[in-house]
C-alpha cells in the first residue's frame, strides 16, 4: 500500500547544492522565514496595514450590494466549491447578489478582461484568485480607483491592488508540512518531481519559496528531479505525470501535485504505471477527486482547507469591508459561522488549520 498524504498544496524548488538541482526558473525573490525543524511554532509579527484604499467609495453600510466572483478559472472542483461557499454566505446575509464567472482555463489575460468588463458594467465588489500577482495587478487598482471593493482569496496579488486577502494558510505553514510530508513518505535522501501548473501562480510562487528555504534548513539530502507545467489540464497533468515516471524509473520516489488538477492526475498515472507502494503522491485535490484512490488505498489521507469556507470567509470579509466594519488597523474580523478570523502579515485574513481528509470520513464531503 502506498504511504501516500495529500496535503494541502504543494510546490518545491530546488536548492542551491549538491542535492537539489537547480532547474527551477520559476518562484519569486520575497524575503522567506523558514519554520523551526521541530514543532516549535512561529511567533507572528505585528505588521501595519499594508493594502490598498479605494477612491470616493460611496455609503454601502447594510445596503444590497452586488459582487462578483473571478476565480482562476471556473469548472472544476476546487473552484466550484469557493463558489459555493460564497453564494451561501451571500444567501446567509441576505443583501449580497453575487456572480462567479471566469475564464474556462487559468489564462491571466483571460481573467483581466473578465474582472475589467465588470468594472465597466459596475458591480460593489470584487472577489478574485489571481493567476498572476503582478499582472492582475493594474486592473484591480482600476477597480479601486472607481471605488469598488476589492477582496482576494486563494491566490494573491501585490498588496496595493486590493483591500484585504483571505488566506487559507500562512505559507511557511504549508511548506513545512509538505516537505516534512515527503520526508516521511520518500526517506531523506529520496528523490521526487513537481507536476504544477505555472511557474508564475503566485500562491504556487509563494510555497516554492517557502519550501525551498524550508527543505534547505531540515532536509537537504532529498533530491529535486524536475518541475513540470501543466497548466491546469487534466489530460496534459497526467500526461506529464507519465513522462516523469517514465523518464526516471525507479530513481523517482515521489510526486507532488500542486493543484486541484495535477493530484488525482498524478495518483491516476501512478495508478495505471502499477506503482502504487512505489511512488508517494504529495499534493492538493478536493475530497470528490480523490475518494477513488483513498478508497483503494492507494492514498491514506488528504490535508486541505476546506475550499467551500474559503469562499465563505472571504464574502465575509467583502461586506466587513462595504459595511465600514473590517478597517486598516483591525486585528480580526467576524465571518458568520466561522467566527473569529485573525488578521495576519498586516492585510490578511487566516482561514485557520487545514482539514485533514481520510478513509474513514472522506465519504462525508461532496465538493
Amino acid at each position: 500500500m502506498i504511504r501516500t498524504s495529500l496535503i494541502a498544496a504543494v510546490a518545491l524548488s530546488v536548492m542551491a547544492g549538491t542535492a537539489w538541482a537547480q532547474t527551477w526558473t520559476g518562484g519569486d525573490d520575497l524575503p522567506t522565514s523558514p519554520l523551526a525543524c521541530d514543532a516549535t511554532p512561529a511567533t507572528a509579527a505585528a505588521k501595519p496595514y499594508d493594502g490598498a484604499e479605494p477612491a470616493n467609495v460611496p455609503d454601502r453600510k447594510g445596503k444590497e450590494i452586488t459582487v462578483v466572483d473571478v476565480p482562476k478559472l471556473i469548472g472544476i472542483g476546487y473552484f466550484n466549491a469557493t463558489s459555493k461557499g460564497i453564494a451561501d454566505a451571500a444567501k446567509e446575509l441576505g443583501n449580497v447578489s453575487v456572480k462567479t464567472d471566469g475564464p474556462t482555463k487559468a489564462n491571466i489575460d483571460e481573467q483581466i478582461t473578465f474582472i475589467d468588463n465588470y468594472i465597466t458594467s459596475g458591480v460593489d465588489g470584487i472577489l478574485f484568485a489571481a493567476n498572476d500577482p503582478v499582472a492582475i495587478a493594474p486592473v484591480l487598482k482600476k477597480a479601486l480607483s472607481k471605488g469598488i471593493n476589492v477582496v482576494g482569496y486563494d491566490a494573491n496579488s501585490t498588496p496595493d491592488a486590493r483591500q484585504w486577502f483571505v488566506n487559507q494558510a500562512e505559507f511557511n505553514g504549508i511548506a513545512k508540512a509538505l516537505v516534512d510530508n515527503m520526508a516521511k513518505e520518500i526517506g531523506e535522501d529520496g528523490a521526487f518531481a513537481i507536476v504544477t501548473s505555472t511557474f508564475t501562480t503566485p500562491n504556487q510562487a509563494r510555497w516554492i519559496a517557502e519550501m525551498a528555504a524550508y527543505a534547505e534548513k531540515c532536509h537537504p539530502n532529498m533530491k529535486w528531479l524536475e518541475t513540470v507545467e501543466a497548466q491546469e489540464d487534466n489530460v496534459l497533468s497526467f500526461n506529464q505525470a507519465s513522462t516523469l515516471i517514465n523518464k526516471y524509473g525507479d530513481e523517482l520516489k515521489g510526486l507532488f501535485g500542486m493543484t486541484s488538477v495535477a493530484t488525482p492526475a498524478s495518483a491516476e498515472a501512478v495508478t495505471q504505471a502499477g506503482k502504487c507502494g512505489e511512488i508517494a503522491v504529495v499534493g492538493l485535490a478536493t475530497p470528490n477527486a480523490m475518494k477513488p484512490y483513498v478508497e483503494k488505498d492507494c492514498v491514506t489521507s488528504v490535508v486541505l482547507w476546506n475550499p467551500v469556507d474559503l469562499g465563505y470567509a472571504a464574502m465575509h470579509v467583502m461586506r466587513a469591508v462595504a459595511d465600514g466594519a473590517l478597517k486598516p488597523g483591525a486585528t480580526s474580523v467576524t465571518a458568520g459561522k466561522l467566527g473569529e478570523l485573525q488578521v495576519i502579515n498586516g492585510s490578511e485574513i487566516l482561514l485557520g488549520a487545514p482539514f485533514t481528509f481520510t478513509k474513514e470520513n472522506i465519504g462525508g464531503f461532496d465538493f
